[in-house]
């Protein structure tokens, strides 16, 4: 779809090229709220905690052009992009997007749930680490890099299934009996109409943002803007763009458990189903050049430890400097990965 845009934005006027900006941004807002609503309703609805349905529901409705991508590009033999896509979002979603929502407005936390699907978002990116370093040549890793199986990837897929379940059936367990639904009975047809309306505004989120990006680059590029500084910031967090567009609106909109159940469930979900379906569709496995492990294996994990430092210091709420520090660890990370040079995987 980007590619597409890429060729049609170039040939329009920039008063419409800016008009179509500006309807694309009130789209994507209005959106984000129908998202959030019907989220909070089916919440009601399914009686499970809202962190629960952001980390199921509305994750996997975020992260599916995502998986789509990546196992696209794993199949065409780009396999390094399938992995850096993955862990790019887990440090931009973290990092840059927590972050935002906090500061924004300070974030409920639901301790029970948040503390537990924290150790499982902090143990999953431990996994992709631990299954993707070469244990029998650990001494060229910075060098050679290493490999992501494709046994692991069919391995992360089942993990996955589990995963959902767990959540689900423990999320049953927490849910306050009292929240009474906001709106129609609480049906099979009323909660099937609220799921249709849930992944509708998901699909308008998602594609919103797949043409806001090359539309936004091209302005941009009018503007004289650097390559480099489009490609670090526009570019890089363009697959995260649903993902911030749902954590700010429900952070303004005092859905905080949401906000942060989608972030964690979307990090989870890029380990156990965007890496692992790229990984179980390629005999070769995803190939992390030295890179990964010099600096983007490194800082995700450095900001995936700076989030569960949060958990464990914070009580009811995630407040705003909490937010301070997880974006200041994303720039880090933009900075460091610049600093340091690349080996040339593609990623």
């Amino acid at each position: 779809m980007e590619a597409t845009f890429d060729n049609f934005f170039p040939t329009l006027h920039w008063s419409v090229l800016a008009l179509i900006i500006v309807v694309i941004l009130l789209i994507l807002g209005r959106a984000a709220d129908w998202l959030v609503d019907e989220a909070v309703v089916l919440s009601e609805h399914l009686h499970l905690p809202k962190v629960v349905i952001g980390a199921t529901v509305v994750s996997l409705g975020t992260t599916m052009p995502e998986a789509a991508v990546s196992v696209l590009a794993a199949i065409q033999g780009s396999p390094g992009l399938a992995l850096g896509n993955a862990v790019g979002s887990i440090a931009c979603d973290t990092g840059l997007i927590l972050g935002l929502a906090c500061v924004i407005a300070p974030l409920r936390l639901d301790r029970k749930i948040v503390n537990r699907q924290g150790w499982i978002q902090l143990g999953a990116a431990v996994a992709l680490v631990a299954g993707t370093f070469p244990w029998r040549s650990s001494d060229t890793v910075f060098s050679s890099g290493g490999r992501l199986p494709q046994f692991v990837g069919v391995a992360f897929l089942a993990a996955l299934v589990f995963y959902l379940y767990d959540l689900i059936v423990r999320g049953r367990e927490g849910f306050d009996a009292n929240v009474v639904s906001s709106r129609s009975e609480d049906s099979l047809v009323s909660n099937i109409l609220v799921v249709a309306r849930l992944f509708g505004a998901i699909a308008i989120v998602v594609v919103s943002a797949r043409v806001l990006i090359p539309a936004v680059t091209e302005g941009a590029l009018r503007l004289h803007v650097p390559p480099g500084v489009i490609a670090a910031t526009l570019v890089a967090f363009g697959t995260s763009l649903p993902e911030l567009v749902t954590a700010v609106t429900a952070a303004r909109r005092g859905h905080g458990e949401l906000a942060v159940g989608n972030i964690v469930g979307a990090d989870v979900l890029n380990v156990l189903f965007v890496a692992g379906a790229a990984a179980a569709v390629t005999p070769g496995g995803l190939v992390a050049g030295g890179h990964f492990f010099k600096v983007l294996f490194p800082s995700m994990l450095l900001i995936l430890i700076i989030f569960r430092i949060t958990i464990f210091t914070s009580g009811q709420w995630m407040k705003r400097p909490f937010g301070f520090v997880l974006i200041a660890a994303y720039v880090l990370y933009i900075l460091v990965s610049y600093i340091v040079p690349a080996d040339g995987a593609k990623f």
